[in-house]
């Protein structure tokens, strides 16, 4: 099996170009200038992308993007601020647990995992609850694939003088969001997502002022953003080891993030993988689980086939088998699968893995075609 396959249909990690790959074949001195040059024209490019340089900092932080979605709860919202949580999937979920074990006064508004949440609902439930002091939404909630109305959201939150915490791990490079258009305190993305570089490190936009005042929220010493943007912005140097191969990949994806067109092109090309996708599984006749309204271009959930022969555990293995790896759903009420959109794939690449998808159910006589 050659080294770049297979193909990962998945929501990150995800199939990543030969250049991002041969990037991780350079070591790096972690107080080297040139690795320092490196972080810093990162972070640089990663506030273009939002607009966000005259706002925000970009803060990078090692580990997962829910490290850094834990960073951000813990650095910005004060140990006496309350916040509400919205939810209609697993990483609305888990955003709540973080808050809970942070030991954050929070609530939450569940809505059912195909029912986008509403501006309507934020306002309802900031009227109610005056103690509230932010209000925390996945943008794109990689359960499902679902998008929530993220700038009707924020117009609302801003209306009400509260703070914005975005979870835009699924979205960050191939929907548009705009830091002079939409107010947040932060915005969370991670490295092995729709910028198609490899796991392993997460950042935050944080808003300037909030930053400046966070100093002693945070629970933690190496999840702190505010300690780790000052001691970046006196040394040019990561706090503690930083994970150098996998922000040289990022730089390098970067580089052909902006030669492929920026986020129009990224997103173009996964609305084309999403609508190729979508096209070929209804010739099979397998459901999406979320109207094409709500569907973001990022990951599709499908019923699984309602056959007795079906398991996906088989499925998945034959499927990868033919070079091709899935994701299982993550729903609790009715057994799913899922399909990424992003990564370094093309349109004619998701008409295959779902040739592959057919052959697969044909040979577990769940297919008669």
């Amino acid at each position: 099996m050659s080294i770049a396959a297979p193909i990962l249909l998945t929501p990150g990690p995800l199939t990543t170009s030969a250049r991002t790959r041969q990037a991780m074949m350079v070591d790096w001195g972690s107080w080297d200038d040139r690795f320092n040059q490196l972080t810093a024209s990162l972070c640089e490019q990663l506030l273009a992308i939002i607009n966000g340089a005259a706002t925000h900092h970009c803060v990078p932080l090692q580990g997962s993007g829910t490290f850094a979605v834990e960073a951000a709860i813990g650095t910005l919202v004060p140990r006496d601020g309350k916040v509400l949580v919205l939810i209609n999937g697993a990483y609305g979920k888990r955003l709540a647990k973080i808050c809970e074990v942070l030991g954050r006064t929070f609530s939450t508004f569940e809505t059912a995992e195909d029912e986008p949440t509403t501006a309507a609902d934020v306002d309802r439930l900031l009227r109610a609850d005056a103690d509230i002091t932010h209000v925390a939404l996945i943008h794109c909630e990689t359960s499902t694939g679902i998008l929530n109305p993220l700038p009707e959201i924020a117009e609302v939150i801003a209306q009400h003088g509260k703070r914005l915490i975005i979870d835009a791990m699924s979205s960050f490079g191939a929907l548009p969001v705009d830091a002079q258009h939409i107010p947040f305190d932060a915005l969370i993305a991670a490295s092995g997502k729709c910028l198609e570089g490899v796991p392993g490190m997460g950042f935050v936009f944080a808003r300037k002022e909030s930053l400046a005042s966070a100093a002693g929220n945070s629970h933690s010493l190496a999840m702190d953003l505010y300690d780790q943007h000052t001691y970046m912005a006196k040394t040019g140097q990561w706090r503690f080891t930083p994970p150098t191969h996998v922000v040289a990949a990022l730089h390098e994806a970067l580089l052909q993030y902006n030669e492929e067109g920026g986020l129009p092109a990224r997103h173009k090309r996964y609305v084309a993988n999403c609508q190729a996708l979508m096209e070929e599984m209804g010739k099979l006749g397998l459901r999406s689980f979320l109207p094409a309204a709500i569907q973001a271009p990022i990951i599709a959930t499908f019923h699984a086939p309602k056959d007795p022969r079906y398991a996906f555990k088989d499925f998945y293995e034959r499927v990868k088998a033919k070079g091709y790896i899935l994701y299982p759903g993550k729903l609790t009420q009715v057994e799913t699968f899922r399909v990424g959109c992003i990564g370094y794939v093309q349109p004619a690449e998701m008409r295959e893995a779902v040739a592959a998808i057919a052959e697969v159910l044909r040979e577990m006589e769940v297919l008669e075609i």
